[in-house]
């Protein structure tokens, strides 16, 4: 009589988690359902409009997100696991779609847009808190959240208006990613401040070289590497296969940056990189996108998800977040002019490196769970990554204007970059 009590309570304690897991995969498709069509048919009227598709987009995230239909939640782990694949395929069609050389023929321009692009918009913001009466740690939380750029948004606004494989796109590209690798530097100096811990030169010294050291490691032997991972994915002669080496490649080279320290998004772009010059590019474009089309959504539609519309009622928030989001635009903008021999349209760069995105988030989200910022100051921090997010696409599409001509034989200005077209 026991065991066939128990045998029962067990079947139906089997029925129970069976079905919960069951109505948790069906919320999951409705939400993905939801997604895929609102990014669709808003991305395609902001292309009507004359706009990026992203900013459909981003406006179909806030739509589903919890501050009107509660279809969308961007702390789902689901969802979130989702967006980031989303972000590592769209940095890896990215970095197939650059050429090393001419990146590295602007490595000097870019360094330069990029460290100005972190000490302006940190300084501005650092200053405007502190004028806003903050101590120095919640000041120092959200300078650091103005620091990088996010280049998933950067990169697929240049594709869709045809100035990735430009001077401009470039130099964007290659500043985007080296002050993502100074932000994840300063990600470790703030974490260290906030949980009380001392920061020296040395400290600084060893985070910097060992974002530096994996960049050039990941291309370097990723280079040597892929010819050979490439010559036994064909001996498999199996259809797609040489496709989906080189995204399990990126996927790879992703999940090594994180482990290491870095960011995945680091990763997936160095293994674009490697691919970028080998005679399988197409099959892994054609795999790539087909894929995008899935995930890439996800991403920017659960980015502005986040946005909460009703924490923004206070005039103090919306004042700080005002003076957030001016220190982020105008740090970038300013930024984009700092190398002043360049003979590019140094505007474009500036709005093209305003977007922050997931590293931003990751500096609010450090900052709240470690006490260093109230929940005031993390809707602020909020605030400016989506504005500045919805921002760039709108400011691009105005600014943009017709495809430059290609790019012929280098000029003598700035070592073959400032006369490229």
């Amino acid at each position: 009589m026991n065991a066939a009590v128990a045998a029962g309570a067990g079947a139906a304690t089997t029925a129970t988690t069976g079905g919960s897991g069951d109505a948790r995969v069906a919320s999951l498709l409705a939400a993905l359902v939801a997604v895929f069509i609102a990014t669709r048919l808003l991305g395609a009227l902001a292309r009507r409009a004359g706009q990026p598709a992203v900013l459909g987009e981003l406006v179909a995230g806030v739509l589903l997100g919890g501050s009107v239909l509660h279809v969308l939640d961007p702390a789902d782990p689901v969802i979130y696991a989702l967006a980031q694949i989303g972000v590592v395929i769209l940095l890896f069609e990215t970095g197939v779609h650059t050429d090393l050389k001419k990146l590295l023929a602007v490595g000097w321009i870019a360094t330069i847009v990029a460290v100005a692009g972190v000490v302006v918009p940190l300084a501005l913001g650092f200053a405007a808190m502190r004028r806003f009466g903050f101590d120095s740690a919640p000041a120092l939380v959200c300078g650091a959240a103005l620091c990088a750029t996010s280049v998933g948004i950067s990169a697929r606004v240049l594709v869709e208006l045809g100035w990735l494989d430009t001077l401009e796109g470039r130099v964007v590209l290659g500043a985007a990613v080296i002050d993502d690798i100074i932000g994840l530097i300063i990600l470790s100096i703030v974490a260290a401040l906030v949980a009380g811990q001392s920061i020296d030169a040395r400290r600084i010294a060893s985070s910097a070289g060992s974002a530096v050291i994996f960049v050039v490691l990941a291309v370097g032997v990723g280079s040597l590497v892929a010819p050979r991972i490439l010559s036994s994915a064909r001996l498999a002669r199996s259809r797609g296969a040489l496709g989906l080496v080189g995204l399990s490649f990126a996927f790879f080279l992703a999940w090594v940056a994180q482990r290491s320290g870095s960011a995945m998004i680091v990763g997936a772009f160095a293994a674009g990189l490697v691919f970028e010059d080998v005679p399988a590019r197409r099959e892994m474009e054609s795999a790539t996108e087909t894929l995008g089309v899935f995930f890439v959504p996800i991403f920017f539609a659960s980015v502005a998800a986040r946005l909460e519309l009703h924490a923004l009622v206070e005039p103090r928030a919306l004042a700080v977040g005002g003076a957030l989001i001016a220190a982020g635009i105008v740090g970038k903008v300013v930024a984009g002019y700092a190398p002043f021999w360049f003979g590019g349209r140094k505007l474009l760069v500036g709005l093209a490196m305003i977007p922050r995105g997931e590293v931003g988030l990751i500096f609010a989200q450090l900052g709240i769970v470690s006490g260093a910022i109230d929940a005031g100051l993390f809707g602020a921090i909020m605030l400016m990554v989506v504005v500045t997010t919805f921002v760039t696409p709108l400011a691009l599409g105005v600014a943009a204007g017709p495809v430059p001509p290609r790019e012929t034989a280098p000029g003598p200005q700035a070592g073959g970059v400032g006369n490229l077209r």
